[in-house]
């Protein structure tokens, strides 16, 4: 039973969440793209609007479910802070160079690239929209920084419950808390990364500017979006180990459909929505437009509200997944 204030704070969060919805919804109506293909236009306003109906459906119908792992996340911020930065430094706690490790790691990767494709192979220039060329290097590190962080936050945030095992057994600690640690504990490598990325931005010659204040964003959006999937995967594998690999095999094979190290221009106009489907195409061509592209994510309107869509559907999915699946943790672990 709901207690008469949380029964209003119901009301009133499901009544911003339709209002929203509606207000979302009718933008997609009326949005219109004259450059586009009409049928595809069509077909994207069509996909969005059942998107969000369907959104609509599983929060009325799984409202007090989906609303119980926002809730303990909240109430463990400053928990959840202090095992992140224990969890990083647990990682290379041992070594004498502890975590200069971590923050080597990207440096030589960014060096490798550089060797393989701009000194070896001679691959100097990539052809973006509108005909601009920008160095080859710069296009493959912005789009290998957001991609480094989704394999290595989701491998950790699967592997979570297995790790803290010890933890899950314990009947008063939040264990959905895990997931959001490792996340975290990986996000400090990326922000690093990021440095990187914009040194070598600089280094060719595009220097910080106000659309650089949307990686932010794009951060936030990728954190999201791996916390949805993670909390779905880390429930799955404790009952299926096989599970790991699994995923392993598909990031090797997603980042081929993933524009990182080939250019989303090269597929046909017409063709473009089903690469699009793939939400860290949004995260790779986000951070593309936020360094060199001075284009604002709003441009992009329809895979904005296609990516929060699916990021909405996804934690749903995986919230249920983690609610339903956390009472049989401690039996299996």
């Amino acid at each position: 039973m709901l207690t008469g204030s949380k029964r209003v704070s119901k009301k009133m969060i499901l009544g911003i969440f339709y209002a929203l919805a509606l207000a979302l919804a009718l933008l997609v109506i009326f949005h219109n793209n004259p450059l586009a293909d009409p049928h595809t236009e069509m077909l994207k306003k069509v996909c969005g609007c059942l998107l969000i109906g369907i959104s609509c459906i599983l929060i009325f119908v799984w409202y007090d479910r989906l609303m119980v792992l926002p809730v303990e996340l909240f109430h463990s911020r400053n928990l959840i802070k202090r095992l992140a930065i224990n969890d990083f430094k647990k990682r290379y706690a041992g070594s004498y160079m502890g975590i200069v490790w971590a923050l080597a790691q990207p440096v030589v990767t960014v060096v490798m690239y550089y060797i393989v494709f701009d000194i070896v192979f001679r691959q100097r220039a990539q052809a973006v929209s509108g005909g601009v060329e920008i160095p080859y290097v710069l296009f493959l590190t912005s789009g290998l920084v957001p991609w480094f962080f989704f394999t290595e936050a989701l491998t950790n945030g699967t592997t979570s419950l297995l790790e803290y095992n010890y933890l899950v057994k314990k009947v008063l600690f939040k264990i959905s808390i895990l997931p959001i640690i490792k996340i975290i504990a990986a996000m400090f490598i990326h922000v690093f990364f990021i440095g990187v990325l914009m040194i070598i931005a600089c280094v060719y010659g595009y220097y910080p500017n106000i659309y650089w204040l949307q990686i932010i964003y794009y951060i936030g959006c990728e954190f999201i979006l791996v916390l949805s999937l993670s909390y779905a995967t880390c429930a799955i594998v404790v009952f299926f180990r096989d599970l790991l690999q699994i995923i392993s095999i598909f990031l090797q094979l997603f980042q081929w459909a993933t524009p990182i190290l080939w250019n989303i221009d090269i597929v046909p106009d017409k063709y473009q929505w089903i690469v699009k489907l793939n939400p860290m195409v949004y995260i790779v061509e986000g951070f593309r437009n936020s360094i060199y592209g001075d284009t604002w994510f709003f441009e992009h309107f329809y895979s904005s509200t296609y990516f929060w869509i699916f990021v909405v559907a996804a934690f749903c999915l995986g919230a249920l997944i983690f609610k339903r699946s956390k009472t049989h943790f401690a039996d299996v672990l």
